[in-house]
């Protein structure tokens, strides 16, 4: 493989296409990231030099087979367990028992974790839902939890994470839901099966017209997700999500993102929650 870099015309081809199928509005501070990246399919695909890369990416063949891991090499993929750990005590204290008190117990629950990443926002949900139905016997739920990247959905069926991702996990979470390795020497748990049997994954392009989902989810997660998207491209994502979510069900953004101005049937419920008005 030769050694020259990526150049600004490579670049800006690339950037369109990803920007044109996924939404994602790559920067030019994201340059040296895309070559970093693009430098491991270099490698796999042994292929000898970017623009290479680009005449394959850009041809009928390339296109089929090498799109979706263009997409999965420009995604940013930071999750961690209870991440913005307001938003969950908010849910336990405050949604839940308004939306069980609305639809009553016995209405199955669909919360969405919508841009999952390698699963511990999904994970998290399900600890927080399934700890509320101890307590409040008869309570179903499901988790619908979706990404673009391939690779991250993987990760996250296996559910299977070292032990310092499960750090933030509370002690009595972490003996509850999570089962340690047999081999003594490994640092690694995975997540009870009543939990995993509780989670279902797909893949989910914001870009698409029809997100072929059928059901109607109470609660939405899209945290940290659309600050990679230009504003008018959020916009049009989040009207999407809200389609989907039901009358008065609860939509939690991250703590850097407002959906403040983007004329949507919503009130502010607390810290990055909104209330869909039914």
């Amino acid at each position: 493989m030769r050694n020259d870099g990526l150049s600004n015309a490579d670049f800006q081809r690339l950037r369109s296409l990803v920007y044109s199928e996924s939404g994602i509005n790559l920067g030019a501070d994201r340059r040296v990231m895309l070559e970093i990246r693009i430098r491991r399919r270099l490698r796999k695909l042994d292929i000898a030099s970017f623009a290479e890369y680009c005449d394959f990416v850009f041809g009928r063949e390339g296109k089929q087979r090498e799109l979706t891991h263009l997409i999965d090499a420009v995604t940013t993929n930071k999750t961690d367990f209870f991440r913005e750990a307001g938003h969950f005590d908010f849910l336990a204290s405050k949604a839940l028992p308004e939306l069980t008190q609305r639809h009553g117990l016995h209405h199955p629950l669909l919360a969405w974790s919508a841009g999952c990443s390698t699963g511990e926002e999904p994970y998290t949900l399900g600890m927080v839902l399934n700890e509320y139905a101890l307590t409040h016997p008869g309570f179903q739920f499901r988790i619908l939890a979706t990404d673009i990247c391939t690779e991250v959905l993987k990760k996250a069926s296996l559910a299977i994470f070292k032990s310092d991702l499960v750090a933030p996990v509370p002690h009595e979470l972490r003996r509850k839901y999570f089962l340690r390795s047999r081999d003594s020497g490994s640092d690694l748990l995975r997540i009870v099966p009543e939990l995993r049997e509780r989670v279902e994954f797909r893949q989910l392009n914001f870009m698409d017209d029809d997100f072929g989902i059928r059901e109607t989810p109470d609660i939405i997660f899209c945290r940290n997700v659309i600050i990679y998207f230009d504003r008018a491209t959020q916009q049009r994502i989040v009207r999407k999500l809200f389609r989907h979510l039901a009358p008065g069900g609860y939509f939690f953004a991250g703590h850097s993102e407002s959906l403040q101005g983007m004329d949507l049937p919503l009130t502010a419920a607390d810290l990055a929650v909104y209330r869909k008005v039914p």
